[in-house]
């Protein structure tokens, strides 16, 4: 999968019902800051997670979680897209119109199953199934602990097809002192899989 940086300008981001939402947050935030596109999509569960986690509601209107996000990241509605889960009209729904690159971040083992299955009940799947056939870039970030054989055989599946399995796994050489450093960590290993520049943490060596 091409992953020049020059290519990835719009970005689908979903959100899925597993836990790990500061990570999907954090991961908008830092796509927005550095001048990106992103087409936002998200689960009903997603928004339990995120009220959880966060103490963060995300309207069920896909409308209305568009305004108060772009109000939130101070960006125009055109750089920051919301999608509810039936509209099969969206731009990633269709591969004459797909994002450039697509991050499931946190990835639930349904939907991660329906991916791998080829089954599409939703657009998170539905665009993550037109990402594949396409051929554009897609990253997986898988949040469940342990994984039974057949998570694990679901995220071969995928890998085979040429998907990044990228699990929000923090190493700690970099001396972390809180939370958000954590956090960082996994968010640079996902835009260092997009050649998207930022300064979350230190290149190795450095």
């Amino acid at each position: 999968m091409n992953t020049q940086t020059h290519s990835i300008q719009t970005v689908t981001l979903a959100f899925t019902g597993a836990s790990g939402m500061p990570y999907g947050m954090r991961l908008l935030e830092c796509l927005l800051n550095a001048g990106k596109t992103v087409w936002l999509l998200y689960s009903q569960a997603a928004q339990v997670v995120a009220k959880q986690e966060m103490g963060l509601q995300l309207p069920a209107s896909a409308d209305a979680c568009q305004k108060t996000l772009c109000e939130h990241f101070r960006v125009p509605p055109e750089r920051l897209r919301v999608f509810g889960k039936d509209e099969w009209f969206a731009p990633p729904a269709s591969g004459t119109n797909p994002a450039d690159a697509m991050i499931i971040c946190p990835a639930s083992m349904g939907v991660v199953a329906a991916i791998a299955h080829g089954t599409s009940d939703h657009l998170i799947e539905r665009a993550a199934d037109v990402a594949i056939k396409e051929r554009k870039p897609l990253i997986i970030v898988p949040r469940e602990a342990p994984l039974s054989a057949l998570h694990l055989q679901n995220l071969l599946n995928l890998a085979k097809l040429g998907v990044v399995i990228l699990p929000p796994s923090p190493g700690f050489y970099h001396h972390p002192k809180t939370i958000e450093d954590l956090i960082d960590f996994v968010v640079a290993r996902i835009l260092d899989q997009l050649r998207i520049p930022h300064t979350l943490m230190k290149k190795w060596g450095e």
